[in-house]
């Protein structure tokens, strides 16, 4: 994401959202608790708008994604959504469908980790954006449904049946995808779907203290990371070393690889500066 901006001014208030930035880290909160944070249009629009405008500043280098409330989130709100696509003509639903895809490709090209905190529900949408993330801490509690099919549509929603796969395998994925059954904490652990189970009612905790281990690390080389895992997902391998070859010559230029080796020969703690 280009750090270039035009005219618009930054957005003071999200109106869906709840964001708080805290020393280079976000916290953004699904905020809807009386409705499990079910998303709504808007929601989806200030989030694919609130990670284009932070990948831009360049001022988060981690972001935690939280649900408030008994739930991470239930998925798209069944009467705001739901029932206003069903007087859509095709057009109008192709502009709805790519802009929650959009959302995705937003958490997956931001150029900072993103770590959703998932407790109790997780689903349809909601089970989409905790895959989208680059880490997802779990409490025991947690339940992720990939319902799709259950409301006659294709699993493959929102790119789930790109992300699935990649992270907990075909079977499993054709499985979660194909019968929308939910999986629990410990069988989601189990299959590579969860990154840490964290401790009863302590996984926003936990994603607090990742987002800050993470922000207090090399910023540079984990979004170089992250875009590197991104885009080696379907290259041939010949393509991959080369893309890493020139990363790497890239990064070693950098402020963060003099400073560690100068941190190193003073036997004293890198002071990483993201560049």
């Amino acid at each position: 994401m280009s750090p270039f901006t035009g005219s618009a001014a930054r957005t003071a208030d999200w109106e869906h959202l709840r964001v708080r930035i805290t020393d280079q880290v976000a916290t953004v909160t699904l905020a809807r608790p009386e409705k499990l944070n079910a998303l709504t249009f808007g929601a989806y629009a200030d989030l694919r708008d609130l990670l284009a405008e932070l990948s831009r500043e360049r001022s988060v280098r981690a972001l935690v994604l939280a649900g408030e409330g008994r739930g991470f989130c239930s998925g798209g709100d069944v009467d705001e959504i739901i029932g206003a696509t069903l007087a859509m003509d095709t057009a109008r639903l192709l502009d709805f469908n790519r802009m929650t895809g959009q959302v995705v490709r937003a958490v997956r090209e931001c150029p900072f980790p993103v770590i959703a905190a998932v407790h109790g529900v997780a689903a349809g949408a909601g089970a989409v954006l905790a895959l989208a993330a680059d880490f997802r801490v779990a409490d025991p509690s947690a339940r992720f449904a990939f319902l799709f099919t259950r409301v006659g549509l294709s699993g493959g929603d929102m790119g789930a049946a790109y992300l699935l796969p990649r992270v907990v395998g075909l079977g499993h994925a054709t499985r979660l995808l194909m019968l929308g059954d939910p999986v629990r904490a410990p069988e989601a652990e189990r299959i590579g779907l969860i990154s840490e189970l964290a401790e009863e009612g302590r996984a926003d905790e936990a994603a607090a203290a990742l987002a800050r281990r993470l922000a207090d690390g090399p910023a540079l080389a984990h979004a170089q990371t992250k875009a590197l895992l991104t885009a080696e997902l379907d290259m041939p391998l010949a393509a991959s070393v080369e893309l890493d070859a020139a990363t790497q010559s890239l990064l070693m230029t950098g402020e963060d690889y003099a400073e560690f080796h100068a941190a190193f020969t003073a036997k004293r703690t890198p002071k990483w500066r993201g560049r």
